[in-house]
């Protein structure tokens, strides 16, 4: 063995098992155990946080530890403060480092030792677990573990901001938790409710922003601590999710994501609409959303009935248009939130479609896209129709057609027509309007709010409060009669008329001889039928009428005529 090597192991030898060091001999320190990560080192004039046991080399008795006691020592490195020996092994060390430092009597208590405590000449031993670290010219520390691609602002002094957080010392021991009680922590920036450190790392964040904040104790809670979890001179470490900030002076702000073309007419106060929309917070949670629950939200604008943010949004909207619309607390539920629903001073995101909506004044609108040149007769009340449609809802789902499965258009030689009888009540009131004025052939739009419609119960597949839109064609017309008539002349009446009925002069007109005359009227033009009713049917019904004593004939002074439904010697309506 090199001579000058055994001579040091003999010096350290006698060192340690002796407690009589050779002048020469320095500090010894063991590092046994050190972290794998160690962003900073103990340097001169740093302060540091640490706990010790403090033992004789010689026998292992204990003098001191600050375990016992259960209060960390907390020292300047350096300035004189320490013994010589504890600042020099000390230097490099990291926080949660365990270090034994070994120290000769020169540079702890020499040959005088300390109070009866510490013998004269004696070697001590310091096993020190380094917890905390920082220096008078620190300053807060950030560092962005994530933040999102689009930052549409930062927050500032004066802005209220909703945040998670895990809270730790340096060490890593956990003092605190807004997951664990999940919750966030709500507060405003810039007026003294937070730490300093924390009002200085939480500025310039972007929503969706992660941060580590590093915080020296000057900074944090100082000599004082804080509580239980927080001891005094500690260095705080805050891990930080900005979930929500708004100020308030923050108007809505609203993105119009899409506009159908062609829109001729947007949404004013008073309007009923039907929208669908999904809810979220401002980092993307959902809250609520009417595609889950199948059925639009139905609402008048401007009365109240939704958040004064909404009320204000849904102004200016065309149908099929969709928006997203983000709404500060004091325009939406502000600091009280929705129970188990809506967070307190939680700024609200809602993306929109609008469905349909109407305004209660507002009549049929009819668009004709096609009419015939040729257009003597229009359909009227009491005319029989038949017309082919497709019914939709205004966002284009279809509801009900004429149609055959499959087709694509009503406008198809083989569809199935659909017949009415013009003012019998027998179809929607909107629709009737619609159908009215019509020449065959004619194509036409409508357009028919709820209140000329199903109304707010709706009906069937028609939702509640929907407006309907219908593509109609009239494919035939037959001109009816009023209702309560079975006949009605279209010309001047034979005067006198019984002759006229009379057709084979016997003074006499059995059942036979009266059909025979009226379908003579029919087909020459001057007398009309009720359409969609079998004509025999009604023939009999208006001789049986006539027929006072059932004997199977009418004689002249059995004849009653009809003007404008009242008994009459000159018929000019009915017979």
């Amino acid at each position: 063995m090199d001579l000058t090597l055994l001579t040091l192991v003999f010096c350290l030898h006698d060192f340690v098992v002796n407690g009589n060091p050779s002048p020469l001999v320095d500090v010894v320190v063991d590092r046994y155990e050190i972290p794998t990560v160690c962003p900073r080192e103990v340097q001169t004039e740093d302060f540091i946080r640490y706990h010790y046991n403090g033992s004789f080399s010689a026998d292992g008795t204990k003098f001191d530890s600050s375990h016992d006691r259960g209060i960390p020592a907390v020292s300047q490195v350096g300035l004189g403060r320490l013994l010589l020996g504890i600042n020099r092994g000390l230097l490099g060390m990291c926080v949660s480092e365990q270090r034994r430092i070994t120290i000769p009597p020169h540079l702890a208590y020499g040959s005088i030792g300390s109070d009866g405590v510490v013998p004269p000449d004696a070697v001590l031993v310091f096993d020190i677990l380094l917890l905390d670290i920082w220096n008078p010219e620190d300053k807060v520390q950030v560092r962005t573990l994530s933040k999102p691609e689009s930052c549409r602002r930062t927050t500032v002094a004066s802005d209220y901001i909703r945040y998670h957080y895990n809270g730790t010392l340096l060490t890593g021991e956990a003092f605190d938790s807004s997951y664990s009680r999940n919750t966030t922590y709500d507060t405003y920036l810039g007026q003294g409710d937070l730490i300093k450190g924390l009002e200085e790392g939480l500025l310039r964040m972007c929503l969706g922003e992660r941060r580590i904040i590093i915080i020296p104790p000057f900074l944090a809670y100082g000599e004082s601590g804080h509580g239980t979890q927080i001891p005094p001179q500690a260095t705080l470490v805050y891990e930080v999710l900005l979930v929500d900030a708004f100020n308030p002076k923050d108007d809505l702000i609203v993105q119009v994501k899409e506009v159908p073309e062609g829109c001729t007419r947007r949404t004013v106060t008073g309007d009923y609409i039907r929208y669908h929309y999904n809810g979220t917070f401002q980092d993307g949670t959902a809250f609520d959303s009417s595609y889950k629950r199948n059925s639009t939200y139905n609402t008048y604008i401007g009365k109240r009935y939704v958040i004064q943010g909404m009320d204000k949004a849904l102004v200016g909207l065309c149908i099929g248009e969709k928006r997203r619309i983000t709404v500060p607390p004091h325009l939406a539920y502000g600091e009280a939130g929705v129970e188990d629903l809506i967070p307190s001073s939680a700024v609200l995101v809602f993306d929109i479609q609008v469905i349909d909506f109407h305004n209660p004044k507002d009549p049929v609108g009819i668009t004709a896209t096609h009419k015939p040149q040729d257009c003597n007769v229009t359909s009227e009340v009491d005319d029989l129709i038949q017309y082919r449609y497709n019914c939709s809802l205004m966002d284009g789902t279809l509801l009900y057609s004429s149609m055959f499965q499959g087709h694509v258009s009503i406008y198809r030689d083989h569809d199935t027509p659909s017949f009415a009888t013009l003012g019998a009540n027998k179809v929607i009131l909107g629709l009737e309007e619609g159908l009215l004025g019509m020449c065959l052939g004619e194509r036409r739009e409508v357009v028919v709010p709820p209140h000329w419609g199903h109304g707010e119960n709706g009906a069937g597949e028609v939702p509640k409060s929907a407006v309907l839109f219908f593509e109609l064609e009239l494919v035939e017309l037959t001109k009816g009669v009023p209702e309560g008539y079975m006949f009605v002349w279209l010309g001047d009446v034979p005067d006198p008329l019984f002759p006229a009925m009379d057709l084979n002069g016997d003074g006499e007109v059995p059942l036979e001889e009266f059909s025979a005359f009226i379908m003579l009227q029919v087909e020459e033009g001057k007398g009309r039928l009720r359409p969609a009713v079998d004509a025999d049917s009604i023939i009999k019904d208006m001789f049986n009428n006539q027929d006072e004593n059932k004997d199977g004939k009418i004689v002249e002074d059995e004849l009653k005529v009809k003007v404008d439904g009242e008994p009459q010697q000159v018929i000019r309506d009915e017979l």
